[in-house]
């Protein structure tokens, strides 16, 4: 039951990617750079996906299982170790340079062209190069 409800959560979510027009880059490039000729959609987008969230983190957070009867392991909001904030720049980073972000990428490989290849791959790469840095210390 755990993995149609991971399916139905993921095709859930790279929906609603492709309706908010996240997997365009340059639509998100033109929501990050507020010097050039800014596009607000995405703020709605972030708005209403918060929205529909909320009330389920509401109700979550009131329980120590979920309805599959899986434990809840919610983050600590107050430690913030190096690792989350060098992670967090990061990807920050990456994201505004390249206009994708991990989610959407693995939909642009559907599509012909080399950009995506190359993020998904250094995506990669780093994800295995921070595991290993990680594990050697």
């Amino acid at each position: 039951m755990s993995i149609v409800t991971a399916l139905i959560a993921g095709l859930l979510f790279g929906g609603g990617l492709l309706l908010s027009g996240m997997t365009n880059p340059s639509n998100v490039l033109a929501f990050l750079g507020v010097a050039g000729k800014w596009q607000p959609a995405l703020a709605f987008t972030m708005a209403a996906a918060v929205t529909v969230a909320a009330p389920g983190y509401f109700f979550a957070h009131r329980k120590e299982r979920s309805l599959l009867d899986v434990a809840f392991e919610w983050p600590d909001r107050f430690n913030l170790d190096r690792r989350l904030v060098i992670g967090s720049a990061v990807f920050g980073v990456g994201w505004g340079l390249s206009g994708i972000c991990p989610g959407p990428s693995l939909i642009l490989l559907t599509r012909p062209g080399v950009h995506a290849s190359l993020f998904f791959v250094g995506t990669a790469i780093g994800m295995l190069a921070a595991d290993k840095w990680h594990r050697l210390k």
